[in-house]
């Protein structure tokens, strides 16, 4: 692998799987949705080089989908994976469902207060997503340093779990720990220099709009009728904004990188929280990160 350039994500689990006889299962909970493609960086066929990969491009956009199901289905691909003899490896930057594996975390299936969900979209609307913010913070601050003040779904989350079961995210999450975990996991996470980071996500916004972004979202507009979750994504709600007039091209774009490396950022933050992580350089050629990878997992 002589000369490889620096990587993604995506290269650095496929190469490694190549070499250590492992499948791939997605972290990444806007690649779950059929037709999402350019906006969420979903590998193609042809990138996966014959490694099989699983949890990703298998739901519709009009359905909802949880961290609860996602855990149950990886779970079921771990499984799977390790009756063939190989290595499950687990790629993506949902936090949320890294955690609910590597903790263990289980969740109560809830049905939620539809009701209350449409109020507090309602209030969001007509008065403000800070509003909802700021009750969240009152009722959950440790879990409301995670969110972003612009993250309408999981400010939501936190105030409907609070109004159903009368306890915060976090409580519901010290009880649901205490089963433990059943596999020996090793995390690891790309850090690089920040300057470095945001220009590359500026290259790939251009490429994404270049590859037909807004083209994808007329489509998915056009073929499906509702999208609870999936056009909240990041990219897609943007684009939207943009065709139904309310920014120009050139204020979508900027406002996709400038979401984009916030998210970045709160995905820094997140894996930074868990001290058991193993940061690997992106600037490192795969063959280098790979050697790192393998001697922590194998010594």
């Amino acid at each position: 692998m002589e000369g490889q350039q620096p990587h993604g994500k995506s290269n650095l689990a496929i190469e490694l799987a190549k070499q250590i006889n492992g499948e791939i299962i997605s972290a990444d909970s806007m690649q779950i949705y059929k037709d999402m493609n350019i906006g969420t960086a979903k590998v193609t066929p042809k990138e996966m080089s014959g490694i099989k990969h699983y949890m990703i491009d298998f739901l519709s956009p009009e359905e909802r989908y949880n961290v609860s199901e996602y855990k149950i289905a990886a779970e079921k691909c771990i499984e799977e994976i390790l009756t063939k003899g190989k290595i499950p490896i687990i790629v993506g930057g949902t936090g949320l469902y890294i955690d609910a594996l590597i903790y263990g975390i289980e969740f109560q299936e809830e049905k939620f207060d539809e009701k209350y969900r449409e109020k507090l979209n309602n209030i969001a609307e007509n008065e403000g997503l800070e509003k909802l913010y700021a009750e969240a913070v009152k009722i959950d601050p440790i879990a409301m340093e995670k969110i972003s003040k612009n993250d309408k779904k999981r400010i939501i989350r936190v105030l409907e779990i609070y109004h159903k079961t009368g306890k915060t995210k976090t409580e519901q999450e010290k009880e649901s720990r205490k089963n433990g975990v059943k596999y020996n996991y090793h995390v690891f996470a790309i850090d690089m220099e920040r300057n470095i980071l945001y220009d590359r996500i500026n290259k790939r916004v251009d490429m994404m709009i270049s590859e037909g972004l807004i083209e994808e979202v007329k489509n998915i507009l056009e073929k499906y009728k509702k999208f609870p979750t999936a056009m909240q994504g990041l990219g897609y709600k943007e684009v939207i904004e943009y065709i139904d007039g309310k920014i120009t091209k050139e204020e979508m774009i900027e406002k996709i990188k400038k979401e984009t490396r916030h998210y970045a950022k709160r995905q820094l933050t997140w894996f930074r929280k868990n001290k058991e992580t193993i940061w690997i350089d992106g600037q490192n050629l795969i063959q280098n990160n790979i050697n790192i990878i393998k001697e922590n997992c194998f010594g």
